[in-house]
C-alpha cells in the first residue's frame, strides 16, 4: 500500500472486533483535525499535548455515539491547567463525518517544565452525552487518576460503566517527507463486550480504591482480556501514529490470532457549532438592564468562541428578551 493510500486513513476512526476474544475496539488517526483545533490558539507545548490527547480520546470514544448525539469529555482540576473540554458531534446523517472541537483553560504563570499531565492537579474526569432535545443528558464522573488522560478514561469506564477498557495512544509533532511539521495523533482502544462484564461491588485495587479491569473480569474472559492487552503492548509509536502502517495492517500485525473483523470507518473533521444565532439565543434570557452592563464603551456587545476563536460584534439594542424582533443594522 502506498503512502498516499495510507494517508487516506488520516482523520478516520476504524471500528473493529476481535471475534476470538469477545473484545471490540477502534483505531483512530488524526491529522487535519488536530491542526484545526490547535491553530485556533497559541497554547504552550504542555497544553497542546493535553488538548491533542483529549481530542484523540474523544474521537475513539465518540465513534460509538448515534447520529446527531453529542459527547463531551471534560477535565476540571485545581492545577495550572484548570479545564480541558472536548466535544464530539455524531454525524448529521449516515456517511457524514463526526466533528470534534476542543479547548483548554490554564494559568500560564503556574505552568511548570514538567510533563503535560503534571500540569493537572486534583479534580475530575467527566463524560457527558447529550441525546438531543427532550432527552435527559447523561453525565458520569470519576476522580483524576494515573499518569495520563488515557489512564483517567480507563478509570472512568471501569468505575462508572464497569467496562474493562484500554487505550494505547501516540501524539506529537510530525513531518512526512519534506513537508512542514504538524500535529499527528493515533491510537487504539480496546473494550470488553458489555454482555460479559459482571457487576463488581466494593472498592477496587486501583488508585484511591477505583476499580480496574482485574476487579471486573475473571475466568476465560479475564484470560482473553490479558492476552489482548499483552499483544497491544507490542505496538510502537510509528505504528500508532502512521501513516506508514494502515490501521487494517496494524490490526493484522497485532491481533491476527484473535480474528480481527473491521467495520466501516468513520471520518472525523474539526467543526464548531457556534453562530451568531446561538450567541443571540444565549443572551435572550437577559433584560435590557443586564445587556447594558455587558455593553462596551464602543456601544457594542462582543463575544468570542473559546473553541474556534470566532468573534461576534452585536448591537445591544437587538439583544435580550426586551428586544425581540429587532434587527442589527450592522448584522
Amino acid at each position: 500500500m502506498t503512502l498516499a493510500q495510507n494517508l487516506a486513513w488520516d482523520d478516520t476512526v476504524l471500528p473493529f472486533q476481535l471475534d476470538n476474544s469477545d473484545i471490540r475496539g477502534r483505531v483512530a488517526r488524526l491529522d487535519g483535525v488536530l491542526e484545526g483545533i490547535l491553530k485556533q490558539h497559541d497554547y504552550p507545548p504542555q497544553v497542546e499535548a493535553l488538548v491533542a490527547e483529549m481530542a484523540l480520546l474523544a474521537a475513539l470514544i465518540g465513534q460509538s455515539v448515534k447520529l446527531r448525539w453529542k459527547l463531551q469529555l471534560q477535565v476540571q482540576s485545581n492545577g495550572p491547567v484548570r479545564m480541558i473540554a472536548t466535544d464530539y458531534y455524531g454525524p448529521s446523517e449516515e456517511g457524514a463525518p463526526g466533528r470534534i472541537r476542543a479547548y483548554a483553560s490554564f494559568d500560564a504563570d503556574r505552568l511548570s517544565q514538567g510533563a503535560p499531565f503534571e500540569q493537572i492537579g486534583e479534580g475530575y474526569f467527566a463524560i457527558m452525552i447529550d441525546q438531543g432535545q427532550g432527552m435527559e443528558p447523561y453525565k458520569g464522573i470519576t476522580p483524576i487518576a494515573g499518569s495520563s488522560l488515557s489512564d483517567c478514561a480507563e478509570a472512568y469506564f471501569a468505575q462508572s460503566e464497569q467496562l474493562p477498557t484500554r487505550f494505547a495512544l501516540s501524539f506529537g509533532r510530525s513531518t512526512e517527507g519534506d513537508g512542514p511539521e504538524h500535529w499527528r495523533a493515533g491510537g487504539v482502544m480496546l473494550q470488553h463486550m458489555p454482555k460479559a462484564s459482571p457487576f463488581a461491588s466494593g472498592g477496587g485495587s486501583g488508585e484511591g480504591g477505583l476499580l480496574e479491569a482485574g476487579d471486573i473480569m475473571e475466568g476465560e474472559e479475564g484470560e482473553n482480556w490479558s492476552r489482548a492487552n499483552i499483544l497491544l503492548d507490542t505496538v510502537d509509536t510509528l505504528e500508532l501514529i502512521g501513516p506508514s502502517v494502515a490501521p487494517t495492517d496494524l490490526l493484522v500485525r497485532l491481533f491476527h490470532e484473535e480474528g480481527p473483523r473491521v467495520f466501516e470507518a468513520q471520518p472525523v473533521r474539526f467543526g464548531c457549532t457556534c453562530s451568531e444565532d446561538r450567541v443571540r439565543q444565549s443572551l435572550s434570557i437577559y433584560s435590557a438592564k443586564d445587556i447594558e452592563k455587558m455593553t462596551t464603551d464602543a456601544g457594542r456587545v462582543t463575544a468570542d468562541c473559546q473553541f474556534c476563536g470566532a468573534h461576534y460584534d452585536l448591537d445591544p439594542a437587538t439583544l435580550g428578551f426586551e428586544a425581540a424582533g429587532k434587527e442589527d443594522p450592522l448584522g
